[in-house]
């Protein structure tokens, strides 16, 4: 078999067999194909696409291509959550201990932030103490006795991802549906999980700016997981506008106190509930609306926080700052923006607010970046929202005064301030199983 013979193959539009796709990421990882080879058969994928099989066989490949996580040490029904991404997105803080205290397990495992978008392991090690590295029966520990834990990715999971995904990022075939798809579905193979929900975004500050866009890929990823014999449903929902109000490692964790205690914003609660819902459906826990009624149920009753509170002392983690949010350290400088004229705000670049953040060092531009855990902003009026000339717009928090002045630029530049009000867009546009698209906007 030659690599030579399946670039042809794929450029003329044809599918490869299963041995054809296994010779290939094996002799890849290997390092017996090189990578100007590797990247004309990524070009051709771009190009023409890949089937459904096809798809599948590349993805249980590099899957296989390093460590396998075996579960079978956590007692009852997994349910992994992965999202494709966004700004203020601090929904697995707050559906973790809300799912667990529903009786499914969430066995976690996160990244980190790069770029305009926040990481959850970032957002957890903002809390004291916090551990995010744990041994595999430690980690196994947590779920069985509080019900979720959150770890950063560890391990050799899919190594032939890592090779591919650098070679995309620097040959233009990131933006590949089937490469995405294969990218996002082999790690969450690998991590082993029962069951997956995928929280697939689609607007301004997520990498499918289409709804449409958004709705191939998630077919492409429940299809991938059904045929792998995991129970996968995926949700669109709206990135168009950050989630919540807080953009910021500790500004998040402590969004999502308040999300857990009952008074969170309504876009960021209406998100998660229907998240931690389609969770519990998964994991057989009854349809949809009593799944929902169960969500609700533990939130109110504070079931949820408590179980927040236990992982985060499970885990090494000062649980004072979870039970008083004001123990979080602060930034030493605050500056807040204000409306430089009246009316309705109509757009927000959602990127642009994510890569604010970043700007005053909440975020990281490469993988050795520090980050301020304490920086960040809150916006206090986003689309849809009247503002008067002067009012205040968002709070940013730095350690130095001197970020504020291009984060601002920035900011100013992220928002459209009309006279007429935008027609207010959905949080959740669609849900894609296995039986097919059901439209929910």
């Amino acid at each position: 078999m030659r690599m030579y013979d399946l670039i042809k193959k794929k450029r003329s539009g044809e599918s490869l067999t299963r041995e054809e796709v296994q010779f290939m990421i094996r002799e890849y990882v290997a390092d017996n194909i090189p990578d100007y080879q590797m990247s004309a058969f990524l070009m051709a994928v771009y190009f023409q696409g890949m089937s459904e099989e096809e798809t599948l066989a590349m993805t249980q490949e590099v899957a296989h291509s390093g460590e396998m996580v075996d579960l079978t040490a956590i007692q009852g029904v997994t349910v992994d959550k992965h999202s494709t991404g966004g700004v203020g997105d601090k929904t697995s803080l707050i559906i973790g201990p809300i799912v667990a205290a529903c009786g499914v397990k969430v066995a976690k495992m996160s990244g980190r932030g790069l770029g305009h978008t926040g990481g959850t392991v970032d957002k957890l090690e903002s809390i004291p103490g916090f551990q995010t590295t744990l041994t595999r029966e430690s980690f196994f520990d947590v779920v069985n006795k509080v019900g979720f834990s959150i770890i950063g990715q560890s391990g050799n999971l899919a190594p032939a991802d890592k090779k591919l995904y650098a070679l995309r990022d620097v040959t233009a075939t990131v933006d590949s549906i089937p490469l995405i798809a294969v990218s996002v579905m082999s790690k969450k193979l690998a991590a082993g999980n029962d069951c997956i929900l995928l929280d697939v975004k689609t607007g301004s500050g997520a990498f499918m700016k289409t709804v449409e866009d958004a709705i191939t890929l998630a077919e492409e990823m429940v299809a991938i997981g059904e045929n792998a014999g995991r129970k996968t449903v995926a949700l669109i929902t709206d990135m168009d506008i950050p989630l919540g109000r807080n953009i910021g490692n500790s500004l998040e964790v402590i969004e999502a106190v308040d999300t857990l205690k009952g008074h969170g914003a309504a876009d960021l609660t209406e998100v998660c509930v229907d998240l931690a819902a389609n969770m519990l459906f998964l994991g057989g826990k009854g349809s949809l609306t009593e799944c929902k009624a169960m969500v609700h149920e533990v939130i109110d009753s504070g079931a949820a926080f408590d179980r927040l509170v236990a992982m985060v002392e499970a885990q090494g983690g000062d649980s004072a700052v979870i039970l008083d949010t004001d123990k979080f350290a602060k930034a030493p400088y605050v500056h807040e923006v204000k409306a430089l004229k009246s009316g309705y705000i109509t757009w927000m670049d959602t990127e642009s607010c994510g890569i604010v953040s970043s700007m005053l060092g909440a975020g990281r531009e490469t993988k050795d970046s520090e980050i301020d855990y304490a920086a960040g902003l809150i916006l206090h009026k986003k689309v849809g929202d009247f503002v008067e000339k002067g009012d205040p717009l968002a709070t940013m928090y730095a350690s130095r005064e001197a970020l504020f002045s291009e984060a601002e630029r920035r900011y100013e530049e992220a928002i459209r301030i009309e006279d007429d009000r935008e027609e207010e867009k959905p949080l959740v546009y669609a849900r894609v199983t296995r039986d097919g698209i059901e439209r929910l906007a």
